[in-house]
């Protein structure tokens, strides 16, 4: 249910009507219309508030519950409450300082630290349906500060984020690595990443019934597998994290991407062209090993235009 502000501010004190129009923006009230502001009921205390201040100035307010007769209806109003562009611009930031922590000394780079996570917490706050894109920009977040931690206090112990495990690539090489048969977006970045960044000789076993993994081989993004989801993380970024690559920027623009198209959240700029790409490439290849080594020159592609984009920089 949901609580609406039907308001007429009054043409005088002009601060009134500044103060009310600020504290509308500051709860991130939804606008149906002008003078017409919604909030989900459960904060319609905050509406309250505002309601009184406006009656005071001779102002007209009033506070009315409204339902939805459709479940249309009841959309197009939480669709006034979608943050994901927020999390998108705030996520920019946490990657801006994340490219200059190297450069940075202990108490800028804990200052900065604050003001993103005071960014983070305005957002949170106004972000009234929360969903994937928040536990995912907290996740950054707490992801950030372990990464501070260890440069500025590197003989702390640290948990890694989602309890995942430094493994040593040296004892992965010339593996089979196995996943579900027709890889999609999260299975096909694994498995370049596998090639490139982890085992230069792999072989791939493309599972129809994930219970029947081969004896001996290493199983990725299914329920069970050696590498899969873990809390926020989706199996790429696991695997990023699993062999200590987490601090690649260019692996982590890829990411973003990988987890926006598997999971939700955060938008990506290069999510719907990537998602564009390997559909394409996997309507035209039936047999997995080749639609693997086509979409492996799609994210060669990626990686060295990040990397180059990085280098300008």
């Amino acid at each position: 249910m949901w609580s609406v502000l039907i308001v007429t501010l009054p043409t005088q004190p002009s601060a009134v009507r500044l103060r009310i129009w600020r504290a509308l923006k500051a709860l991130g009230c939804g606008a149906l219309r002008d003078g017409a502001y919604v909030l989900p009921s459960a904060h319609a205390g905050e509406l309250d508030k505002l309601a009184e201040e406006v009656r005071a100035h001779a102002g007209s307010a009033s506070v009315l519950d409204l339902h939805c007769r459709t479940p249309a209806q009841e959309a197009e109003l939480a669709a006034l409450f979608d943050r994901a562009a927020a999390y998108g611009e705030w996520r920019s930031a946490l990657q801006q300082l994340r490219a200059e922590l190297p450069s940075l000394g202990e108490t800028e780079a804990r200052r900065r630290l604050r003001a993103v996570a005071d960014a983070l917490q305005a957002i949170v706050r106004i972000d009234y349906l929360p969903g994937a894109a928040q536990q995912q920009a907290q996740a950054d977040l707490a992801a950030l500060r372990l990464e501070l931690d260890a440069r500025f206090s590197a003989d702390e112990p640290h948990a890694r984020s989602g309890g995942v495990k430094r493994l040593d690539r040296r004892k992965y090489s010339g593996r089979r690595w196995a996943t579900r048969a027709r890889p999609w977006v999260d299975r096909l970045a694994c498995c370049w990443l596998i090639v490139r960044f982890i085992d230069p000789q792999p072989s791939f076993v493309w599972l129809d019934d994930v219970a029947k993994l081969p004896r001996g081989a290493i199983g990725f993004d299914f329920d069970g597998a050696a590498f899969t989801h873990v809390d926020t993380l989706v199996s790429f970024e696991v695997m990023m994290a699993s062999f200590g690559l987490d601090d690649d920027l260019p692996l982590r623009r890829i990411a973003a991407a990988v987890h926006y198209l598997d999971v939700g959240g955060i938008p990506s700029p290069e999510a719907a062209g990537l998602e564009t790409i390997l559909s394409g490439l996997r309507d035209l290849h039936a047999d997995d090993d080749t639609l693997v080594a086509a979409s492996n020159t799609v994210f060669d592609a990626m990686y060295a235009a990040h990397t180059a984009q990085g280098a300008r920089q």
